[in-house]
Formats: C-alpha cells, structure tokens, sequence
C-alpha cells in the first residue's frame, strides 16, 4: 500500500528509511546457520524424487489406452517440471553460498545441478549478482526492466507508422493474443537470457551480440571480468558435457523418448523460473528507481513476497515466499527463510510488500497484461510505479 511515513504534503510513498542494521539484528542469531548436511539431504530428497517419477514414466509406454498414456505423459512432465524447478532454486541457494559455509560445496553441487538444467552456473551467478546489486534501478538492473510511458508511447508511435503495425493495434489487446505471446515468451525466454543475456541497459546498445552471452568467456563483455573466465569456460564445459549426453540418448533412445522424460520438464522449468522472477520484481505496489534515486536498501525493499501454496513452500524451498527476505540477507538458507522473514516484517512496516490473495497463476497474467509501463505518482519524485496502460 502507498504509505506517508513524513510530515509535509501527502504523497503517494516515501522511500524506506529502516537501515540494513536493523534488518540483521532483527533476524535471530541462528537463522544465519548453514547446515551442509541438512542441505544435502534436501538435494538429495529432490534427486529421489526425479528418479522415482522417471521409474513411473517408464511404465507409461505400458498403458494400452492413448489417451490415458497421453494423460500420463502430461501429468509426469508437469510433476517432473516441478521438481526440476526445485532443483533448480537450490542451485541458485549455492550461488548465493546458502546452503553451506564450504564455498567449494556450494559451488560443486551448484556446478552439477545448473549444469544438468542446462544452465551455465558461474555464468549465471555473476550475471545473478548484477541483479541483487541493482534490484529495481530502471538503468542497472537485468531482470525485467520496465519501460517509462513515455518511452512506452515512443515505441508504440514508432510502430503505428510502419503498415503491418497499425494492424497490430487492433488486436493486440485481445486475450488470446496476448495468451499466445505469453506462452511464446515463456517457451524461449529464458534459454534466449542464457545465450544473450540482457546487460544493462547502457551495455545493451553498445555491446557486441556474443559478448552478451552467457558462454562469452573471453573477458572483455559486459557482463564478466577477465578474472572470471575460467569460472565461465568451466561453466559452458558442464553445459556441453550434459548436451553431448543428451545427443548420445537421442541417438540411442530417439528424440521422442528424450523430449518426454527430459524436454518436456526442461521447457516447465523454464516456464517456472520466467514466471517466479517475473512475479517477484513485477506489481502496481513496487517502486521502480533511476540511479539518482536508487539505493541498495531501496531496492532490496522493492520486491515481493506471493503464495503458491504445498508447490511454492515444499517444492520450490520457499523461493515465492520469501523473497522480500532473500533481496535483504541472501545467505539465509531456505530452511530458516520463514522465521527470518516474520522477522523483518517488524523492521520494514508499511514497505513489506505481499499478496497472498491472489492466485499465483491469475497473478501472473493479470501483471503480465496490465504491467506495461511506469510512471512517477508523485511528480517531480523520479519514483516510479506501474500505471494503467
């Protein structure tokens, strides 16, 4: 909710004035520990879990009735999506060294797991970093970045002008358009991250397109440093040996096998991981920054917690939940990520951001068709929200 912590003329929102201080000591001592074998255990409870739905899915070829094994196959690649996406948050844990005070653990069992999900992890981690140390900067951040409304409408009128456009106007507002654009995006986006990923946007426009890539070791992109590259080569080693191993089960298997126990899973994760990022950092309730007005607490108090029930809480480790939390003490592991999250809701007030009400699933289409641009409320305040389009 818009909040007037000072005296003077109402405004729409004051920025947070709690310091990090406050924030660390009111977290409970223990809450910082990081358990290694507690963490194993849950690496390992999630593994179990991938083995066990690929036994069933081999019987599935079993069942006589098409559509029943039609039926089996979806409902195993979407369980199997989410255990992947689980997965998936606990190697983000390791890049954030979460789960152990041994760097080396986490970053071998982040290597092994990134690397089986295709994803780059060193890479990612770096890349990652950007974005905890610019959260909501309108100029620094990497993880969907809004538009102005006036650079909104700039583009727009930009298109108006050109034929196959002005068609586009009329029917670019229509549900099942914007289903078919959403799904289209969630299919190809975030492997489109890993291959060209979006620096910032001062990069953006200057960068050469390889040196945006994930896989881009040789130092001098915008995104790595030249002591990084062997981090990144080994980085795209792990990727390419999973890769070899899955052009190896094609050939032995076929591709429809590997598509349906991997593939498919593969794209529900990636679906997963667009629409969990997309949902943190993306509401009418969030301030967004230019550098002038950004700091790194503002940011940090710039995202929000959601609910997506058993998935989110036992699936996920919390990562919807939790989130507020993670952006302040990212080192917290998941497990202690509900208390210390209560915790500093007495610290944040008014700036604590939730909403547990709505659907996650409803969440996420109604932000996606009406979060389109930002704008200040308040003029003059170079603070921005997402405003009616």
């Amino acid at each position: 909710m818009p909040c007037n912590e000072t005296s003077g003329p109402q405004r729409f929102f004051s920025p947070p004035t709690y310091t990090m201080k406050q924030i660390h000591d009111a977290i409970p001592p223990h809450c910082f520990q990081r358990k290694t074998l507690l963490s194993v255990s849950y690496i390992l409870r999630d593994a179990v879990f991938v083995a066990a739905l690929a036994s069933l899915g081999a019987q599935i070829s079993s069942i006589p009735s098409l559509r029943l094994r039609v039926m089996s196959w979806v409902i195993y690649t979407f369980l199997q999506g989410l255990v992947f996406t689980g997965l998936w948050e606990l190697a983000h844990e390791c890049g954030h060294q979460a789960l152990s005070p041994s760097r080396k653990f986490n970053n071998s069992a982040g290597l092994l797991i990134h690397s089986l999900l295709l994803v780059p992890y060193h890479s990612w981690r770096f890349t990652h970093a950007q974005h905890h140390k610019s959260t909501n900067n309108m100029e620094q951040d990497i993880a969907f970045v809004p538009k102005t409304k006036e650079e909104w409408l700039e583009a727009r009128e930009a298109r108006s002008s050109k034929p196959i456009w002005g068609c586009w106007e009329v029917v670019e507002d229509m549900p099942i358009i914007n289903l078919l654009i959403l799904v289209g995006h969630q299919l190809i986006a975030w492997p489109g991250t890993l291959i060209f990923c979006p620096a910032t946007q001062f990069f953006q426009k200057a960068a050469r397109m390889a040196a945006l890539s994930h896989f881009y070791f040789r130092g001098d992109g915008p995104n790595f440093r030249p002591s990084e590259s062997d981090d990144v080569v080994l980085s795209t080693i792990g990727v390419g040996l999973v890769g070899a191993i899955l052009y190896a089960a094609i050939g032995r298997f076929g591709f429809h096998t590997v598509f349906l126990f991997y593939g498919a899973p593969w794209l529900w994760t990636n679906h997963w991981i667009l629409t969990i990022t997309f949902l943190q950092h993306t509401d009418m309730s969030l301030p967004y920054y230019p550098n002038k007005t950004w700091s790194f607490l503002r940011g940090c108090a710039s995202t929000i917690d959601r609910d997506f029930g058993f998935i989110g809480r036992n699936l996920f480790h919390g990562a919807i939940e939790y989130h507020v939390l993670h952006h302040h003490v990212c080192r917290i592991p998941f497990y202690h990520a509900k208390e210390a999250s209560n915790a500093i809701q007495a610290v944040m007030k008014s700036h604590y951001k939730s909403d547990i009400k709505t659907p996650y699933l409803w969440a996420f289409w109604k932000n996606y068709n009406e979060c389109r641009f930002v704008e200040e409320r308040d003029p003059g305040s170079d603070i921005y929200f997402f405003g009616a389009k």
